[in-house]
This record gives structure tokens, C-alpha cells and sequence, in this order.
């Protein structure tokens, strides 16, 4: 279950003067997770949110973009796997979210490959096919001619496809993760903000 919706995100992100897009936004975050216990709410946000120097991001936009942090974190490390991508709903323009789609897979890479660099050989050869399909769709783009209903099921089967091989990559960097340099909590939320994003994410659940 998500706290936030996708135009909410929008509003901060473009209130708060970012040039990322929401789902690019969100695939980062869920490809540093996937190879990192290191990912904190605040080394995602200085990769989303230009700070001035000496001004830190105010109080209201962290706690906002807390809440799909948290969310992202417990769907990816939970038990119920309930991950999900971030991308608009389907009253959106089939165009529009296929170039979200596009934009969260870019996004995943650059997360992946940022976070925590690795040698080559240390990644998982069981990720390599999906990270090649990863590649592939990020470079996708809706076609206007073709029939609606068939564009709508594979935009559908596709999303899917993110979401399962999302978290099957995450399982497989398990060992990755756990071989970080840095060490973190099992859950990895004591790395992030403070005791009062964390009451206004426990507020928004009821």
C-alpha cells in the first residue's frame, strides 16, 4: 500500500525545482536499493533535488518524499511481495506512461550502477538477461498506430514484468548487499531522516 500518489510526487518534485521525473526518480531509488543497504532518504534525494549551498530540502518536501521511501523499502525487503513501480495510473495517456515506464528503467540502471559500483564479476550472472531487458525497455516508445487494446495488454504484461524482475534482482544482490562496506539496521530505515518523518509515515497508515 502506497502513502502517496504519483501527482503528489509530481507537486514536490516540481516545487522543489527538480528536472528528474517521477518515475526516473523512483527507478533510482529502487535500483540503489536493490545493491545497497547504504541508501538513505537523503543521498536519494541529493541525486532528485538541486540544494543550495548552505539551504538543506525544507522539512514538508522530505517528509512527503519520506513516506514513498518508506514505502518502497518495506515493499522490496518485506515478505508479502507487494512491490510495485511508481508510474502514473491508467487514466493517463497510454503515451505518457509508456515514456514513464521507459523513465523508471533508466532510472533503475542508474541507481544500479551508482550506488555501490562493483566489478563485473561480482554481479550475479542469474541478472544479466533481465538487466539486458531492463536496457531494452528503457528505450521504448508508445506507438501511436497501433490497436489500443493490444498496446494496453502489453504495457500491462510489461509493468509485470518490471515488477517481478525488480524484486528478483533485489533477491538475488541479497549477498551484495550483505557484503557492504557500510554497515546498516536489518531494515535499513534507521538511516533515514528522524523520529518525526517516521511518526508521519506511522499517521498516514491509519
Amino acid at each position: 500500500m502506497l502513502h502517496v500518489t504519483f501527482p503528489e510526487i509530481v507537486s514536490v518534485m516540481q516545487g522543489a525545482g527538480s528536472t528528474v521525473s517521477v518515475a526516473e526518480g523512483h527507478g533510482c531509488l529502487c535500483g540503489a536499493l536493490c545493491i545497497s543497504d547504504d541508501c538513505t532518504l537523503e543521498r536519494w534525494l541529493e541525486e532528485l533535488i538541486p540544494e543550495e549551498e548552505g539551504v538543506p530540502v525544507a522539512d514538508d518536501i522530505k517528509q512527503t518524499m519520506y513516506l514513498l521511501y518508506a514505502d518502497t523499502l518495506r515493499a522490496l525487503r518485506g515478505d508479502e511481495m507487494d512491490f510495485q513501480p511508481f508510474l502514473p495510473d491508467d487514466a493517463v495517456a497510454l503515451e505518457q506512461r509508456t515514456t514513464a515506464l521507459s523513465q523508471w528503467c533508466q532510472g533503475f540502471l542508474y541507481g544500479l550502477g551508482t550506488a555501490r559500483p562493483l566489478q563485473p564479476e561480482r554481479m550475479p550472472k542469474s541478472i544479466d538477461e533481465v538487466l539486458l531487458d531492463f536496457t531494452s525497455i528503457s528505450r521504448a516508445e508508445a506507438d501511436p498506430s497501433g490497436d489500443a487494446e493490444e498496446d494496453e495488454e502489453a504495457y500491462t504484461e510489461v509493468v509485470e514484468y518490471i515488477r517481478a524482475a525488480t524484486q528478483l534482482i533485489h533477491d538475488e544482490l541479497d549477498a551484495v548487499r550483505s557484503d557492504s562496506d557500510v554497515p546498516s539496521d536489518d531494515d535499513g530505515l534507521d538511516d533515514g531522516p528522524d523520529d518525526d518523518l517516521d511518526d508521519e509515515f506511522e499517521s498516514r497508515q491509519h
